[in-house]
């Protein structure tokens, strides 16, 4: 059954708490993934007594045509449809969201929480990951243009590739603010283009990065905006 709208809820306890269902012999997963259609899917499970190799792929278990409520009470509201050609990746656990090409697939992106790519050309994907910090808001990184050059010049760029920032711009949504930039990461055989879209919140600093080879950024340059500037991140 296709759906428009919806409503989820997540408790204040933690996620372990929240796994402890009686009668179920089955863990409840972080995860809510969406597709365009406005349709529920679901990619992959764990049991119990299982550990996930990829604990992204433990999605929101949802019953056909609706939501499993009483498994999942209403804060978290996904109210935004999803483009379409575009599913939604949700992950209530870490407290972030994003969309992404609907027929990309998952895959393990070292060093990173979740991460999806193009199906033939595994160079073209998104990805993102988090570290903690001290700090509550991006602004305390200082000036905008200041702290993306850093980020660029001296954690994304390897020591044989020059940098060029194309543009950055900032967007506040709900109360929490984002920086989303352009950039090229030049080296002697190879180039690729990514946008980056980075926030502040939980006591965590967020990345997400989407990009693609130089060669195919001009034709998908806009397919993977649209996955920069849906990036959220949930309080959890």
């Amino acid at each position: 059954m296709a759906i428009s709208s919806f409503s989820l809820s997540w408790a204040s306890t933690t996620l372990s708490q929240k796994l402890n269902v009686p009668g179920s012999n089955e863990i409840l997963p972080r995860v809510a993934a969406f597709s365009g259609n406005n349709s529920v899917t679901c990619t992959a499970e764990a049991t119990f007594n299982e550990e996930s190799n990829c604990k992204r792929r433990r999605l929101l278990l949802l019953g056909v045509g609706a939501l499993t409520t009483s498994l999942v009470p209403a804060n978290f509201l996904f109210a935004e449809e999803v483009p379409k050609n575009y599913a939604s990746f949700v992950d209530f656990e870490d407290g972030y969201s994003y969309n992404y090409p609907s027929d990309w697939i998952d895959f393990d992106f070292r060093g990173h929480d979740s991460a999806f790519k193009d199906r033939t050309k595994q160079l073209q994907n998104v990805r993102v990951r988090f570290i903690p910090t001290e700090k509550k808001d991006i602004h305390e990184l200082g000036p905008m243009e200041e702290a993306i050059y850093f980020l660029v010049k001296h954690r994304y760029a390897a020591p044989n590739q020059v940098p060029t920032i194309y543009s950055m711009q900032e967007k506040t949504v709900d109360g929490k603010n984002y920086y989303t930039f352009e950039y090229e990461l030049t080296s002697p055989n190879y180039s690729s283009v990514s946008f980056a879209t980075i926030a502040i919140a939980n006591g965590r600093f967020y990345t997400l990065i989407v990009g693609a080879n130089e060669r195919r950024w001009r034709r998908y340059r806009s397919q993977l905006k649209v996955v920069a500037d849906s990036f959220k991140v949930l309080d959890i």
